[in-house]
């Protein structure tokens, strides 16, 4: 096999190619999505037209308050869901881990994703501000947050369980 001659002047940039694409794609493809759920498409006028139905074929006696309130708490957990995601990605990407990985748990690297996540969060919201039928809110952020936490948190305890750290 005759390997490509331009290849072989720039080894390392084919490493950093081949790191970015592993750790930090996947990052930019989840703030990708997280973006998308920020635009009028998923505002709670149009998911509660989703959700709201099937709650209604699930349970078909509930009130229309119990509705929007399982809505709303769909709605969160997704926030709490989707922040926890991007956390264990940027963790893995500051982290990149390779087999077998005898490093202990880094507080550093865990502080420095959860700081990121907060920064897009912030950011998430503030677009949000420039939606038609959404509003930034700062407790959202905050709920980012908690679930950017609680991703890092459950990362740390399986770690523990499986004697990694």
């Amino acid at each position: 096999m005759i390997a490509s001659p331009g290849l072989a002047l720039f080894p390392c940039a084919v490493s950093r190619i081949r790191s970015f694409i592993k750790y930090w794609l996947p990052v930019l493809v989840w703030m990708v999505f997280i973006f998308g759920f920020s635009s009028d498409t998923m505002s709670f006028q149009h998911s509660s037209r989703i959700i709201g139905p099937l709650v209604h074929w699930l349970f078909p006696n509930v009130s229309s308050e119990a509705v929007n309130s399982i809505v709303f708490a769909v709605r969160k957990a997704a926030h709490v869901t989707e922040y926890a995601l991007l956390a264990l990605l940027i963790w893995r990407a500051v982290r990149k881990p390779v087999r077998p990985d005898l490093r202990g748990w880094s507080g550093a690297q865990a502080r420095l994703a959860l700081i990121l996540v907060v920064l897009y969060a912030a950011t998430d919201e503030l677009h949000q501000t420039f939606v038609p039928s959404r509003q930034g809110s700062v407790w959202d952020v905050l709920l980012d947050a908690s679930g950017a936490a609680l991703g890092l948190l459950l990362l740390w305890a399986f770690g523990r369980w499986r004697r990694r750290w």
